[in-house]
């Protein structure tokens, strides 16, 4: 399989790194391409700020004098940041990221998963090679087997890490790494209350099954039912638009079929996209949202762009970007002062990392490891009826 570019530039970021300087000739050599090809890199790399150019040579860039990084680490720290997306849901989280790095006055670098986990590993160490000196992380896991298949290099990692809009099984190996997340459970919970509120019995959940937050949000559904005393009123509907047009067409048959029974008169959708297709599917079969159906969105992307502007909960997603980052920037500040690093030797979290008053010199204790869980926000629009009532009231 030929070699992307991309693929070429971590090579070569590596090199550079490892040597602190390198010609372009020798650099050729070593990856197998031309000096034109390696000039062509080198320029890119330049403009991104990665290495540095001068007389045939490339180097590691070297922190300028009197610049000031973020809390003493010196000249503009490197933030590596690996997401499933760059569009749709982690749009705003990487948004949110971004902004604090560059308050902070570190540098941003982004890589994309694109859902395949199985890449994760040599996409981190990417940005590894391309000076990260800490990793926000989202992993494109799919399904609750992949942690365990793709996940367990993050316990190893030579440097901190938190991980993005991710959970992982208590007393197991990534349990000990921080971690910054949306509340689904809160999240749904937040919707079917609201419902309830509306007069309907419980709602049926329509959810995919292939995202760590469509996994969230089906076991959310279940914690939230026992919480409000309902009880299940069908099982849950997967109606994948796009993904799996015959799976879309059976779920909308399926939630048809219980509303026209009179056994549903309320759902929540993940997610967005979804929930709008489901919306114009369903008139085409003569169920009306709110009318004969109240439904609520999930994730709060598009949703009040529909014919009917949909009720949705919003995940803060931007939050978790931001929050992320700020949490890593102070693992890096910690690390740099020697405190706690989550470094080479010690296992991020692992809790060893010295303890204060054990005799071992006054070591100061190493911050506590985080999980950080963001509760989302209901925004009532039209489709859950709400509007409607609040007219007749007035």
């Amino acid at each position: 399989m030929r070699e992307s570019a991309v693929q070429r530039h971590d090579r070569l970021l590596t090199l550079v790194r490892e040597h602190g300087t390198a010609r372009v000739t020798d650099l050729a050599a070593r990856l197998g391409v031309s000096p034109v090809t390696v000039r062509r890199d080198v320029e890119t790399l330049t403009r991104k700020g990665l290495v540095e150019r001068a007389h045939g040579s490339v180097s590691w860039p070297r922190p300028r004098t009197g610049e000031a990084g973020a809390g003493g680490l010196g000249a503009r720290p490197v933030l590596g940041l690996l997401a499933p997306s760059a569009t749709y849901y982690f749009a705003e989280v990487i948004h949110g990221a971004h902004e604090a790095a560059a308050r902070a006055g570190a540098r941003l670098v982004l890589r994309i998963s694109d859902y395949r986990p199985e890449g994760d590993r040599t996409r981190a160490e990417g940005l590894l090679a391309a000076g990260a000196e800490g990793l926000l992380i989202a992993p494109g896991w799919r399904d609750r087997a992949d942690p365990a298949e793709h996940g367990g290099w993050l316990a190893g990692l030579p440097v901190p890490a938190v991980l993005l809009e991710r959970t992982a099984d208590p007393g197991g190996p990534l349990a000990a790494l921080d971690r910054v997340c949306s509340d689904h459970a809160h999240g749904v919970l937040l919707a079917l209350r609201h419902l309830a509120g509306q007069g309907h019995a419980a709602p049926v959940l329509v959810a995919r099954a292939d995202s760590p937050t469509a996994l969230a949000v089906r076991t959310g559904y279940d914690e939230a039912l026992r919480a409000l005393g309902l009880e299940r009123p069908h099982p849950v509907i997967d109606a994948p638009a796009g993904r799996d047009p015959e799976g879309f067409e059976r779920g909308v048959q399926a939630l048809w079929t219980a509303v026209t029974a009179g056994r549903v008169t309320a759902a929540l959708v993940h997610n967005d996209v979804d929930a709008i297709q489901l919306v114009q599917r369903l008139a085409e079969l003569g169920i009306r949202v709110p009318g004969e159906l109240a439904l609520v969105a999930y994730d709060d992307e598009v949703a009040a762009l529909a014919d009917t502007p949909l009720t949705a909960v919003a995940p803060p997603k931007r939050e978790v970007g931001r929050l992320a980052t700020e949490l890593l920037l102070e693992r890096l500040r910690g690390r740099a002062g020697g405190g706690a690093s989550g470094g080479p030797g010690t296992g991020p979290g692992d809790g060893r990392e010295g303890v204060a008053g054990d005799g071992t010199g006054g070591r100061a204790e190493p911050a506590p490891r985080r999980h950080l869980a963001l509760l989302p926000r209901l925004r009532v629009r039209a489709s859950c009826g709400a509007a409607e009532a609040r007219a007749a009231r007035g």
